[in-house]
Parts: C-alpha cells; sequence; structure tokens
C-alpha cells in the first residue's frame, strides 16, 4: 500500500464508486447536477474562482444569465434557503487577480446581499498561494483536481481548433485546455468536507459543525458514469508552515514513494516539471536496467511571459537531467496539439503508476507545490476487497486517457502497447503515417539568465524559508530530500536510490 496516514497522505477512506472527467466540459455538466441535488451544503475550495464562468458555453459567448455559476448559486440560495453555500478562495494579488478578470474583486460584489458566503483566503505566507481545488456536497459527494471556475478552462476532450464555444467577449478564441478531475462519494467525500471546514477556521476563524450523521443518499449524477470503485481513496496535502500551522509535505512524500515502487510504468501529466527531487527520483529508476518506463505530457510552454521565464527554462534543466540517465531508453516526453498543430495547454495533474494507482490533484511537480503552496490530490488506489477488478478499471483510464489525446479508442491503445511492449512504443505506432498529437517534448538551449534562473528555481521556491533567498534553495531541496527518505524508510515504504541534489544546467 502506497497510501501510509502521516506520511504519502492524511486519511485514507473507501468510496463506494469513483470517476476520472476528462476536461471541463463534462465536469461542469456534472458540478451543476450535483449541486441541483444538494439538500445541506455546498462548499467550494478554489484558487480563482469566476462567477461569469458558463456552465455550458454557448457559441460567442451569449449565455443567459442563468447558466453563469455566480447566477446559479444564487438562485439555488434562494430557492432552497436551508442551503448552506460557501466559498473560500486564495486572496491573489492584484495583478495576478488582473490575469483572470479581476475575480477577487467580481466575487464579493456578485454575493453580496444573498446568503452564499464568500471568503478570499491569505492566510500563507507572502509569495505563497492556496492551490486546492474542489467542491463538496452535503459531506456525501465530492470534487477534487486540478481544474478553476474560469470560463478559459471549459474544453472538451476534442480540443477541437476555433471551437466557437471557447470564443470570449473580445471575440477571441482561448487556447485548449487539458484539466482532468475526480469525483467520490461516501466516506472519502467527508473527510473532504473536513478539510474544508479546517480550511475555513484558519482563514476566517469560524467553525462549522460536522453533521453528526451523514445523509442516506447521494448527489451523484446520473451524467456521470463510475469508472473506478470500490477503491480506497487517499487526500495528500501541501501547506506551508504559517502561525500555527505546521508544513505538510504529504504530495511530496507520496510522488517519491510511488516513483520509487513502480514496477512497469510511470505515466505523469502535468502542468510544470521543474522538481530536482523529482528529477533525481525519476533519473533513479531511468538509471535501472530493468526499471520502469517513464512517460511525461506537458505544455509545449507556458501561456503566461513570467512562467515562459521560469517554469520553461528550469523544465529543460530537468529534462536534461533525464536524459542524461536514459542510457536504456525508456524516457518518452510529449507535449500535446490540436488536429491543427496548436498547442494544447496541460493544466491536469495525473499520475498513473502501473495498473495500480491514479492519482488527480492541483499538485505540480515543481517546489512550491511540495511545501511552500496549499495544495491537495486524490489517490485511487487497487487494494483488497476488489483488487484485481479495479486495475483493469485503472489500466482502462490509462488507455482512454492515451486515447484522447491521439484521437483513437481505447482499444487502439490496449492493442499498441500489446504489439509494441510499452506505452511509449504504443504511442510511435499509433501516430506512425499520420498528423503527430503528441509531438517530442525536448530540452532547450539555455542561454546565460536562462542558465541563472533555472540553477536558482527563480519563482518555485522549495519552502519558507527559502522564499526570498534563492542562494538558500539548493541546500534546502538536499535537505528536503534526506528527511523524505527517512520518513518513507520509516513508515515501510520503499525510498528512491537518488544521490546529492545535481547541477546539470
Amino acid at each position: 500500500m502506497l497510501l501510509e496516514p502521516g506520511t504519502t497522505c492524511w486519511r485514507v477512506e473507501r468510496t463506494p464508486r469513483a470517476a476520472v472527467i476528462i476536461d471541463m466540459a463534462d465536469y461542469f455538466t456534472a458540478a451543476k447536477a450535483a449541486m441541483l441535488k444538494a439538500r445541506r451544503s455546498i462548499y467550494f475550495l478554489n484558487w480563482a474562482f469566476d462567477p461569469d464562468t458558463a456552465f455550458d458555453p454557448q457559441p460567442g459567448g451569449e449565455n443567459p444569465e442563468s447558466d453563469l455559476i455566480g447566477a446559479f448559486l444564487k438562485q439555488l440560495a434562494e430557492t432552497k434557503p436551508e442551503l448552506d453555500i460557501r466559498l473560500l478562495c486564495w486572496k491573489a494579488s492584484l495583478p495576478i487577480s488582473a490575469t483572470q478578470n479581476f475575480f477577487t474583486l467580481k466575487d464579493r460584489k456578485c454575493f453580496v446581499g444573498t446568503t452564499v458566503s464568500m471568503k478570499l483566503d491569505g492566510s500563507l505566507p507572502l509569495g505563497a498561494s492556496h492551490h486546492q481545488k474542489m467542491i463538496v456536497i452535503d459531506d456525501c459527494f465530492a470534487f477534487c483536481g486540478g481544474g478553476d471556475i474560469v470560463p478559459d478552462r471549459w474544453d472538451t476532450p476534442c480540443h477541437e481548433d476555433g471551437d466557437a464555444r471557447r470564443l470570449q467577449k473580445k471575440r477571441k478564441c482561448y487556447p485548449s485546455r487539458h484539466e482532468l478531475m475526480s469525483a467520490v462519494e461516501g466516506p472519502a467525500a467527508r473527510a473532504l468536507g473536513e478539510l474544508f471546514r479546517e480550511r475555513w477556521k484558519r482563514a476566517t476563524g469560524e467553525e462549522i459543525a460536522l453533521p453528526e450523521r451523514p445523509l442516506r443518499y447521494s448527489p451523484w449524477p446520473a451524467c456521470l458514469k463510475a469508472n473506478l470503485g470500490p477503491v480506497a481513496a487517499g487526500i495528500s496535502r501541501t501547506q506551508s508552515a504559517y502561525r500555527d500551522a505546521p508544513e505538510l509535505r504529504e504530495n511530496e512524500a507520496l510522488f517519491l514513494a510511488m516513483i520509487a515502487q513502480a514496477r512497469k510504468l510511470i505515466y505523469i501529466e502535468n502542468q510544470y516539471m521543474t522538481s530536482p527531487i523529482m528529477a533525481e527520483a525519476l533519473a533513479a529508476r531511468l538509471e535501472e536496467p530493468d526499471g520502469p518506463e517513464v512517460v511525461l505530457i506537458s505544455t509545449l510552454h507556458c501561456p503566461s511571459w513570467f512562467d515562459q521565464m521560469t517554469m520553461d527554462r528550469t523544465r529543460s534543466a530537468f529534462l536534461k537531467r533525464l536524459e542524461l540517465s536514459n542510457k536504456h531508453r525508456r524516457l518518452h516526453a510529449f507535449c500535446p496539439v490540436t488536429a491543427g498543430g496548436k498547442i494544447i495547454i496541460v493544466h491536469a495533474k495525473l499520475a498513473i503508476i502501473d495498473d495500480d494507482v491514479v492519482r488527480i490533484g492541483s499538485t505540480n511537480l515543481n517546489n512550491r507545490s511540495s511545501g511552500y503552496d496549499t495544495e491537495c490530490d486524490l489517490t485511487l488506489e487497487a487494494s483488497a476487497p476488489g483488487a484485481a477488478t479495479a486495475r483493469l478499471q485503472i489500466k482502462a483510464l490509462r488507455n482512454q486517457e492515451i486515447a484522447h489525446w491521439l484521437g483513437v479508442q481505447a482499444k487502439d491503445v490496449e492493442a499498441a502497447v500489446a504489439k509494441g511492449g510499452g506505452l511509449g512504443p504504443a504511442i510511435a505506432l499509433l501516430q506512425a503515417g499520420g498528423a503527430p498529437r503528441l509531438q517530442r517534448l525536448e530540452p532547450q538551449p539555455l542561454g546565460p539568465l536562462a542558465t541563472f534562473i533555472a540553477a536558482h528555481h527563480i519563482g518555485d521556491p522549495i519552502e519558507r524559508a527559502d522564499a526570498w533567498r534563492p542562494w538558500r534553495r539548493r541546500r534546502a531541496m538536499a535537505a528536503k530530500l534526506r528527511a523524505q527518505k527517512r520518513k518513507l524508510a520509516s513508515a515501510g515504504l520503499r525510498t528512491p536510490r537518488t544521490g546529492a541534489i545535481k547541477r546539470v544546467v
């Protein structure tokens, strides 16, 4: 078992059924349907929340007000006055809020004079962000993943070029975007409700009572197909030390344990790939003669100038480190594009290990997601009873995800893996003779400024102590890696065979 409370996760609960939702079109539809079933409470945690987000965008952005989530929640509060509706979002600085249509100002204005309680959470160190994304309904059902509720997150698994439903009010079509969310019910959802209550109390000082008895029903929407379960659901957190809140690095420990345990496959989709700790762990597995395949998917380049200067440069160092260890040729790194060759922004945070574990959440593969920002991941692990069935379900999810990238059927992926002997060769077989939808992602040459940024991880602190002291960062990384290896070993989990953090730029 990878899920070890106190080490790789906070809690492990069973969920009778679970779903992995590919892209936000289906998520928004399912979220609206589930909220309409709510009887007692609806709780949101988000990095960003825009009340003008449409559940079902129409071409040109011409949506009725009733289809916008802000108006929907206000109407729901009026028709069901017994509902306790609360939203907790990061109190973002004005420059960051400006990149998301000033959501912090719009949120508060939208819900003034209603029973919907909207709060902005600034209870964290300067420069850190609250990055968790979830909706908890009646402590019976919950979504958790990487998608925020903002208009430009919406897309379908087809990622169509020029989809008029992605047309903004300024008549500009925003880029295709890939997101993933998970859905659980029962004890796992109740635990996510407890996590919300902890955050709410820390941010506002108000304590929300936990219901003594859960409601004997499930708001699971009819439009959402369960594709996993029953399975063990682990909840892993990241939290920076702040006032009386301790530092939590469960997500980092879980990543290291997952990489160390993999036998055949490590499949990761992530927005940012910059952490030297993770690079060392992956490189060690690539150096093993009989180690697992490592398949990585990320965006060709970040959409924002700041991220291009920081995260993209440092990702090149990450990839270079892996290439130096790829003597057995088991590394496969890709960036997805549309049928027309335009980039698809990979904002999803997904990891699949063999056929045993699927992990979805808000945690990036960078330094700040390991210990500086606030994160939450949900990991679904095949375990008794029903482990054999769960493994087949996880394999099916992996095939479905790859199929969605390549525009083929899941059965085609399954056949190609059997023929090619691995996921990387299977992708090559499926793309042969056609336009490659997954292009090679390779490290880029770095000039003097980019080398300095990558070497010191500018904009990507490892913890609060080095947040504004980048010269301390490399020593902090090595110390954190040693501490995590000791913690994993004491919990009886396999530890990654890594040396000191290497300088590779």
